[in-house]
């Protein structure tokens, strides 16, 4: 059952985190072909000051290989 976590710094609306959300649970319904129920989503703030420390060098640079989509653009 996929438990999304998405880490973003702080300043967006409720509006906009309920859209974020609702859009990561419509796309994960249709790639993996899981009903509603097994999906969840979370978000997790993480201030700017805190986010090289707390973001980029535990998830991003200390696991590499676990990127499907690194920081940057390579679309």
């Amino acid at each position: 059952m996929p438990h999304i976590i998405v880490k973003a710094w702080p300043g967006k609306s409720e509006d906009q985190k309920q859209r974020l959300a609702e859009a990561i649970t419509r796309d994960v319904m249709e790639i993996f072909h899981y009903g509603e129920e097994s999906v969840s989503v979370a978000l997790e703030e993480i201030p700017a000051e805190r986010w090289k420390q707390d973001v980029y060098g535990p998830d991003i640079k200390g696991h590499p290989e676990r990127l499907l989509k690194k920081p940057g653009y390579q679309m």
